[in-house]
């Protein structure tokens, strides 16, 4: 599995509407979802992965917030 792409620098999320930050976290959320069923079923190479994804939906809950 490949690691989380860099990260995007908190000045660009608070830059994005509201309604691009709300679709990015639909989008995290359902990757969130589908890769804790792949861990479930076979483990993944480096499950820290979860935590990146966790990680970045609450970047973008609290880039949403902001607004």
């Amino acid at each position: 599995m490949a690691k989380l792409k860099d990260k995007v620098p908190f000045s660009e999320l608070a830059a994005l509407s509201a309604e691009d930050l709300k679709e990015r976290i639909a989008e995290e959320k359902s990757r969130l979802t589908r890769m804790k069923f792949n861990h479930t079923v076979t483990p993944l190479e480096d499950p820290n992965v979860l935590k990146d994804i966790r990680r970045e939906i609450a970047r973008l809950k609290t880039a949403l917030n902001a607004k």
